[in-house]
């Protein structure tokens, strides 16, 4: 199936990942010019590694997984196929955003900083805990066979909007963090003073912003989303038979009962017909 404007689809699907990779590459750049490496020693170069793996994983890997049935090169693929890559993807995003929670919370501690006090910290971990519920989720429901189809008919509006409130809030979330760590970290000069590397981090703020516009702008598009599958064949959620497979029973039912009701209206026709010769040759005799 042919999808509609899709050299538009195409533009902008090469324009999220383009901007999605720079703005990985600006934050490994920030991290190892300006802010001095990576390690795993408690140390600010530990601390490093949260910005990176939020962003790699919780911003751009999570994006792609966002618009991942969007592709129309994947609607060729089975459903299960598709809804494995999707988990796949939002399980790598969220092992990646948990090590970035093991890096702050290291950093912290070892420094005696003390943890979860700033609006970043609230909202991230919430963003965090929102979005494992929301893999869990997905898993049992969507990707594994048991639930109902009732449930999940009842379950996907919400597991949708929770997607997007969810990666729209880990936006919202890398903006305050990268603020509040130039706010910290520069003090001569200053923040304000807008040095090589303010400038530079806020040009990967915008970058992030219009990767998270353009993934929304994608996934909302409904001339964009994925075709449902002609051949597909769906289990009642009582778990009877598929359906068509019951109509086309009654049906054969049907004819069959259509059948045996032509056979004993013959077979009562044939006796009357007995009946009246039988009546007619004891009157001639």
């Amino acid at each position: 199936m042919a999808m509609e404007g899709y050299r538009g689809f195409l533009a902008l699907l090469v324009s999220a990942l383009l901007v999605g990779f720079l703005s990985v590459i600006f934050t490994l750049i920030w991290v190892l010019h300006h802010r001095e490496g990576l390690g795993w020693d408690g140390t600010a170069l530990e601390f490093n590694w949260h910005p990176v793996l939020v962003v790699t994983g919780f911003v751009f890997i999570l994006g792609i997984a966002i618009i991942v049935y969007r592709l129309p090169w994947t609607w060729k693929c089975s459903k299960l196929l598709m809804k494995s890559i999707h988990a796949g993807l939002n399980t790598v995003a969220a092992i990646l955003a948990i090590i970035s929670l093991v890096a702050v919370f290291d950093f912290h501690n070892a420094k005696k900083i003390p943890n979860m006090y700033s609006l970043h910290s609230w909202v991230g971990l919430t963003a965090v805990i929102l979005y494992i519920l929301q893999l869990l989720l997905g898993f049992f429901v969507f990707l594994l066979p048991w639930a109902p189809l009732s449930l999940r008919a009842l379950l996907m509006p919400i597991h949708v909007y929770s997607g997007l409130f969810i990666f729209g809030t880990v936006i919202a979330t890398v903006l305050m963090g990268l603020t509040e760590k130039l706010i910290f970290a520069l003090k001569n000069p200053s923040y304000s003073s807008l040095p090589p590397e303010g400038i530079f981090t806020n040009t990967l703020g915008l970058l992030i912003l219009v990767f998270g516009a353009l993934i929304f702008w994608i996934v909302t598009r409904p001339q964009w989303k994925r075709p449902k599958e002609p051949n597909s064949v769906l289990l009642q959620p009582n778990g009877g038979a598929p359906e068509g497979v019951e109509s086309s029973m009654a049906m054969n039912f049907g004819n069959v009962d259509k059948s045996d009701s032509e056979l004993n209206s013959e077979a009562a026709a044939r006796k009357r017909n007995i009946t009246l010769d039988e009546a007619g040759q004891r009157s001639t005799m």
